[in-house]
């Protein structure tokens, strides 16, 4: 039975200078310290013997450029899959961390009625949904080897949760998905029997900006009042060795646990279970 790992991976610091929740809004990429990050995981990927036969991204600016240096270190042509996308939040261009008292005004009340769907953005019952069925066309494109799928943070989040049977709502401080972080699965056929969670870049997290920073070295954008959102220089790209974590994800112990709040079925889904996700054959 072939066994084939997608390593799901947040693109990197984003040029941000207003601290504006970008969401899906075009124009957004990655800084110089950002294109430091999607280097180094290419490097450590390549370093560390994965065999990466197919790069998909996410299609905003941010993800597509997380994922070029690993394209190229592995001879591979890019593709997107607008399943990867951020999810859709209706705070999408306010800069929130600058100004909370933001959030008091009347006009986003009516947004705060449900957080447990959350009634402000897309639900995460179908954030997860769509996350699954890119993993599961992910493992039919590169069965027996691996795929490096670039997302978001709150997407690649929601399907954790869900894969290791947790409550979908949830603080997100609390959550584990750094920038240029990998979560890696892997699969025996269609059944999850491993779950990684590794941080390529991690040494570079302290002098980075984050909008969520969730548990990660990461500081909060806060972001400049009249900050010009001015296309960021490119940056040298600086060499390093493979940091200290799982070289083969595959390795790793299957998560165990129930879904909580499964997604609707699809034809290509990935289907939780007690301990383990399968995809229809």
């Amino acid at each position: 039975m072939a066994r084939t790992t997608i390593h799901l991976m947040r693109h990197g610091e984003v040029h941000n200078p207003e601290g504006v929740l970008y969401g899906r809004l075009p124009g957004y990429h990655l800084s110089g310290l950002g294109n430091q990050m999607a280097a180094r995981v290419a490097d450590v990927l390549a370093a560390s013997g994965h065999d990466i036969a197919a790069v998909i991204t996410s299609p905003l600016e941010r993800a597509r450029e997380s994922g070029a240096p690993t394209a190229e270190v592995f001879n591979l042509e890019a593709s997107t899959d607008a399943r990867l996308i951020e999810a859709d939040n209706h705070f999408e261009g306010i800069p929130l961390n600058r100004n909370r008292w933001l959030l008091a005004h009347p006009g986003h009340w009516s947004y705060y009625r449900n957080p447990l769907r959350p009634s402000w953005g897309e639900p995460y019952t179908e954030l997860v949904a769509r996350m699954r069925d890119a993993v599961a066309s992910a493992i039919r494109q590169a069965e027996g080897r691996e795929a490096l799928l670039v997302s978001h943070q709150l997407p690649v989040w929601a399907l954790r949760l869900w894969l290791e049977g947790r409550w979908l709502a949830h603080d997100p401080r609390r959550r584990q998905c750094s920038l240029a972080s990998l979560t890696s699965l892997t699969f025996e056929g269609r059944t999850l029997v491993g779950l990684a969670y590794w941080e390529p870049a991690g040494d570079l997290l302290r002098s980075a900006e984050d909008m969520v920073p969730g548990t990660s070295a990461a500081t909060v954008t806060m972001g400049r009042a009249g900050a010009l959102k001015e296309e960021p220089p490119p940056a040298p790209v600086a060499q390093a060795a493979a940091p200290a974590g799982p070289a083969s994800p595959a390795e790793q112990a299957s998560p165990a646990g129930r879904a909580d709040e499964p997604g609707p079925d699809s034809q290509a889904g990935l289907q939780a279970g007690a301990g383990r996700a399968e995809t229809p054959a």
